[in-house]
Order: structure tokens, then sequence, then C-alpha cells
């Protein structure tokens, strides 16, 4: 993950290049403006207020603390004021904060900071993507809201349809990030093949993310597989890759995305209940296909349920 002053710096830039992802043509993209028109909102939750620990005391009362790390849309970004963070945890987080009767309170950070931000008190929870893994049960409380998935993206152009399981990405040139999860799950991938007599997947790594795009669309690869959420808006944004699949973060298992609270805090139960009302009233699917990412919705929020094992 970027620090804050970079990924500030970097998402400026991106903005001012981005005009088509203005609020006038946010259906043919993302709404980055620090207005946000559009945004989702919930109503209070008195089952899931009435779950909250009557000791649980908030960093400020009244308010719910959650911290986020802006690496990029659409997840979570700067807008185009290179000062108010939007995106889809930013959306979700102040969808939890009005099902608690609270007012949002945003802490931007590096992502690398929130377990000890969370654990020292400085936010009551944290909603940026964090996957759910046994070894973080150990420490932290966990409200699953979105499925962790990564996505296969192809050239637009491209014959492959596809790709669901090993066999269908066998013999391809599969570009990916050097030891990442997606790396590990595609060398899985690649040994299942050669063991059933198929070809294996050709890795291939590159520096940066432009240089991995102009990769694809040059020809060298035929495959880039990235967190689904950052593929989704390349394509919207450059349009000229198109996804073909997906895959679970915790492949073969399911892996999940959860609001990360402190263990023993007690607030994960009010967190999850009130993930399952936005669920049911529909506000859940409002905010996840406001930012083009229903397919990693959840069919329901689970407190700390199996993560991804210990290696």
């Amino acid at each position: 993950m970027f620090g804050i002053s970079a990924t500030r710096t970097f998402v400026t830039l991106m903005a001012a290049a981005l005009i088509r992802f203005s609020p006038a043509s946010a259906d043919e993209g993302f709404d980055l403006s620090p207005e946000q028109p559009g945004r989702v909102r919930a109503e209070r939750n008195e089952a899931a207020i009435k779950a909250i620990p009557a000791d649980f005391k908030f960093v400020t009362p009244g308010k719910l603390t959650v911290a986020v790390s802006p690496g990029g849309p659409p997840l979570a970004t700067y807008a185009t004021d290179a000062r108010t963070v939007i995106g889809a945890d930013p959306e979700y987080a102040q969808a939890i904060a009005d099902s608690l009767g609270l007012s949002l309170e945003l802490q931007p950070i590096a992502w690398i900071d929130w377990p000890l931000g969370l654990t020292s008190g400085k936010y009551d929870a944290v909603i940026s993507n964090v996957g759910v893994t046994e070894q973080r049960k150990e420490k932290f409380d966990f409200s699953t809201y979105r499925q962790g998935l990564h996505g296969f993206f192809v050239k637009a152009d491209s014959t492959i349809t596809s790709i669901k399981e090993p066999k269908d990405a066998a013999g391809l040139r599969v570009i990916v990030g050097a030891g990442t999860n997606q790396e590990r799950i595609l060398l899985k991938w690649s040994e299942e093949n050669a063991a059933a007599g198929l070809k294996p997947l050709e890795l291939q790594y590159y520096d940066d993310e432009a240089a991995s795009l102009l990769a694809l669309n040059s020809g060298r690869a035929e495959v880039i597989v990235q967190p689904h959420a950052q593929l989704v808006f390349i394509a919207a944004r450059d349009k000229n890759i198109k996804r073909v699949g997906t895959l679970s973060a915790g492949w073969p298992e399911r892996s999940d995305v959860a609001i990360t609270t402190r263990k023993g805090s007690g607030l994960a139960d009010a967190l999850t209940i009130a993930t399952n009302a936005l669920i049911e009233k529909g506000v859940y699917a409002r905010i996840l296909d406001r930012w083009h990412l229903s397919e990693e919705a959840l069919q329901k929020s689970e407190t700390n349920p199996p993560g991804l094992p210990k290696f």
C-alpha cells in the first residue's frame, strides 16, 4: 500500500485526468466528486444499537470513528478536491454509522498502520478491505461485509471468455504480482494442471500497474490477475479490458472482507446485525452497485467466520 501523502498526490493527478468520471457522467463510471450526491444513506437500526455493550466507549461520544486507507478507487480514494475520502468502503462506513445512530468520523491511514492504531484505541473500527484470517482472529473481531475476490481480466477483444478453474487457464500467459496471495493460488493451479497432463500457467511479473497493462494490451500476456475492485475501475476507465472470471482470495474456499474491531470489545455483533439489516433492506446492494462491486456481495454477514489458514 502507498503512504498517505503518496496516495494523495497520485489520486490528485489521476482525478484531474479522469474528467469523464465527474458527477455528470457517473453512469459511465465513477463519481469522484467530494459532494457525492448519490451517496446511499441508511436508517437507524434499534436492534443493532441495543446490541452495543453498555460499557463500550466510542473514541468520540456520538461518533463512529473508522479508519480507512485511501489506496485507490473504487474501494477508497481521495476525491477530486484531494481531501475528501470517498469510495465503497467510506460509503459503507457511513451506512453503518447511520444504522448505529452515530455520525461518521473517517480517519485516513496507511493500510499497514491499522492493527496498531486499532489495538491502541485510535479508532472504533477499520473498514478498509481487511480479509479475515485465522491469525488476525487471535487479536481482532470481524463482521463480514464483502467477498474477497481477485479478478481475471483480458483485452476487450480477447477470444478468452471464461476462467473458472485451473484447466481454463492452462498454458496462458498470466500477469500476477510477485509474493501476492493470487500468485500463491495460481502456482497451485499450475501444479494441478501439470499433474493432470495440461500445460502449466506461464506467470509474468512487472514492476508496476502501467507496465502490466501495457504488457496485456500489447499481447505479451493474455490475462491479468489483481484484486477484483482495482481491475473493475481500470476497465471502466480505459475501456480496453474485460472481466472473464473471479477468484476467491481463499481458493478453494471463500474468503471474506470484514469490519475489524478490537478483540472482545463486543462491538462486532452489533455491526453484524447492522450489516444484515442493510442487506435485507437493499441498502447494501445499492452501495455495491454504485461502485460497480456487485460481484463481491455477500448474502449474509457473519461474526468471526472461518478465515484464511495460517501458512
